[in-house]
């Protein structure tokens, strides 16, 4: 098969990371209030999720449908987020009390698994704030292996925003553009071989 024939899986995957790129600009620019940071992963999720298996009417209205079915309930979700991710952030950086890491280093766990698996939650199955908020806990928990891939990917993401920033900032807003709407297109396969066990 020719590699640039439309069917083959070089051209799949390039229309796969040129969507997933559009998907993070759109993320970008509807971050951009921050309270409304946990709508764009959620929607971002249900997009990536619609792009890599052929579903819904294109990337663009894919997106925003996803955003204003769950704009109210993911912003709530966000919040705890957001407030508990401003108070490590302060204590890593300016509190360095020795009896307080053991609480820091377990809330920053919480934190990331929850950050991890929330929103991937709130983008495949309806319920309530409160379950949706225990559900993605459960899922990070019980299904480790795959929280600590999903950490991996995007640790590899983070430390190339840092390396290219300080060695190579030229190349910093490319880095940028591509950015973590390519990194859920790695997200979802995973999340979604957890969540199928649960909606099939």
């Amino acid at each position: 098969m020719n590699w640039l024939s439309p069917d083959s899986r070089f051209m799949q995957a390039w229309g796969n990371f040129t969507d997933g790129i559009i998907i993070n600009i759109l993320m970008i620019l509807t971050s951009i209030p921050v309270i409304t940071i946990g709508a764009s992963l959620t929607a971002g999720n249900v997009t990536a999720r619609k792009t890599l298996y052929g579903e819904g009417r294109g990337v663009l209205r894919n997106y925003f449908t996803a955003l204003r079915e769950n704009l109210r309930q993911s912003i709530v979700l966000w919040l705890p987020y957001m407030i508990v991710g401003i108070a490590l952030g302060y204590m890593w950086f300016f509190v360095h009390i020795r009896e307080l890491l053991i609480i820091q280093y377990g809330l920053s766990i919480v934190w990331v698994i929850g950050c991890e698996w929330t929103f991937a939650t709130q983008a495949r199955f309806e319920n309530s704030i409160g379950r949706t908020l225990f559900n993605g806990l459960v899922f990070g928990v019980t299904h480790w292996t795959t929280t600590i891939v999903l950490v991996i990917i995007d640790a590899i993401f983070v430390g190339i925003i840092i390396a290219t920033f300080m060695y190579m900032p030229r190349f910093l807003f490319l880095v940028i553009v591509i950015g973590y709407g390519s990194m859920l297109m790695l997200h979802v396969p995973l999340t979604e071989r957890v969540f199928k066990k649960y909606y099939a």
